[in-house]
């Protein structure tokens, strides 16, 4: 069978980050950075398509690709509306939704636009989005708060969690839709995750810095003391939520986002730097006893990701408390650009159907 040529595509804040696979093996990548005063000059992130769409082609032109190779096109999924795990196609729905803004406006919301453009360019080849953060599949109990005017949200690192616990299935020996692991995404946010044979049963809404505290989000607070901070008088309603997400975790107690300068604290004597260090350890452990528990005990084992899983001291911490629950599984860093890639060959393959995007749908 002929190889297939995807070409994958990453919209973040300040880049743009692409890579051409042939079939499942990466042939050649690069990230189109952009400075700040060129950004300032667009009202919203969605004006920036066509700058980023031709920085896209400078570079397919730069390495000799031509759009009428590529078998598919597949984008980082945006904001949405809550959805099932799998690969979509971009269809005039999912492109209205994004464009709107109606559930909220990110880089990651040109993906999908991108990925349509130079599919659309290219002869009408398939344009795909693969697990967007707002994958929504929990359980119904799971959506309960102590107040009905809030019902808890999935939104998490669900592109890399999927990837990364079908790369533990695949070492488990099983299929990831027989598995049930607790799947533990550690970067500048944290998701905690139950992965219930192919469904995220249950997992904390990492992007309003909810569960563990981060390196840059303040993770779950005291009700009451959050609640008496907001009407204090000394924050702003755009200053409060920026310490939850950005300011908090690890910046807020040691003005550092960087986990090796805080390791490097430890080992100077730093008895702060220990006792937030501890922690953070702590609070993550704790999250994946209490996605054990959603598991009801059955767990083949625990997986750690992220950028984060790179410490050895970090993942010894954690084996250290919640070995007795599972197996724990390692794979450091994270490959968006791989699992974008993963997604559209599974539907090319035929392994998988792609999904039809609709804006009700929810697991």
């Amino acid at each position: 069978m002929k190889p297939f040529q995807i070409l994958a595509i990453n919209p973040g804040s300040t880049s743009t980050k692409i890579a051409l696979f042939e079939d499942d093996r990466e042939l050649s990548s690069d990230t189109r950075r952009y400075d700040a005063e060129a950004l300032r000059s667009f009202s919203t992130v969605l004006d920036q398509r066509q700058m980023r769409l031709e920085a896209i082609y400078d570079v397919l032109e730069r390495e000799g690709r031509s759009l009428e190779a590529i078998d598919a096109f597949v984008g980082r999924g945006g904001l949405t509306a809550p959805l099932p795990g799998g690969t979509y196609a971009v269809n005039e729905s999912m492109t209205a939704d994004l464009l709107s803004g109606r559930y909220g406006i990110h880089a990651s919301n040109l993906g999908a636009l991108l990925a349509k453009d130079l599919a659309d360019r290219a002869g009408g080849k398939p344009a795909y989005i693969v697990n967007p953060v707002v994958v929504d599949e929990l359980v119904p109990e799971a959506r309960i708060s102590g107040l009905p005017e809030i019902e808890r949200r999935s939104i998490f690192h669900a592109l890399n969690q999927k990837a990364i616990a079908r790369r533990a299935a695949e070492e488990l020996g099983k299929a990831y839709d027989r598995c049930r692991l607790v799947v533990a995404h550690l970067g500048g946010g944290i998701s905690v995750a139950a992965h219930d044979r192919g469904q995220v049963i249950d997992v904390n809404n990492a992007l309003d810095g909810e569960g563990p505290f981060s390196p840059e989000r303040a993770g779950s607070l005291p009700a009451g003391g959050l609640v008496r901070l907001a009407f204090s008088g000394t924050l702003s309603l755009k200053e409060l939520l920026l310490k939850l997400s950005g300011q908090g975790g690890l910046v807020a107690h040691l003005g550092t986002n960087d986990l090796r300068e805080v390791e490097r604290r430890c080992d100077d004597g730093d008895e702060k730097a220990r006792a937030v260090y501890s922690g953070l350890a702590y609070q993550v452990a704790r999250a994946i006893g209490a996605e054990a528990a959603a598991l009801a005990g059955d767990v083949d084992a625990i997986v750690l990701t992220g950028g984060l899983a790179h410490s050895r001291r970090l993942v010894q911490a954690l084996k250290d408390r919640v070995a007795f629950i599972a197996p724990i599984l390692v794979y450091p860093g994270e490959d968006e650009l791989r699992a974008l890639a993963e997604g559209a060959l599974r539907v090319l393959r035929g392994q998988e159907e792609p999904r039809v995007y609709r804006p009700h749908e929810r697991a």
